[in-house]
């Protein structure tokens, strides 16, 4: 397994060289950019909400964006090293005592 974690640290530092990602934690408000598909159009769709978790290591690791849309709340879950993140902008600092804001 160790090969593994070598060839995976190898991945996300190359894909990090290309695209730099802030350091965002969780009570943060953040903008992802994402790409979106619809049919043979691709666009970039910008989604807003607060960085309610963070989970994984090295090339698995993903964040959670939970935002209130129509009155709903929608969490969304994003990959840190996916192609379909554009970029992540900080939009604002939080303070929060717990690295999972699950309640």
């Amino acid at each position: 397994m160790d090969i593994l974690r070598q060839l995976e640290a190898e991945q996300a530092a190359k894909i990090e060289a290309k695209r730099k990602l802030p350091e965002f934690q969780p009570g943060d408000t953040v903008r992802v950019q994402v790409r979106v598909t619809e049919g043979t159009r691709t666009r970039v769709q910008a989604y807003e909400g607060v960085v309610i978790a963070r989970a994984g290591a090295g090339f698995q690791e993903n964040f959670t964006v939970r935002k209130i849309s129509y009155g709903e709340g929608v969490e969304r879950v994003f990959p840190v090293f996916s192609p379909m993140v554009e970029g992540v902008e900080i939009v604002r600092r939080g303070k929060v005592r717990r690295a999972k804001l699950y309640y």
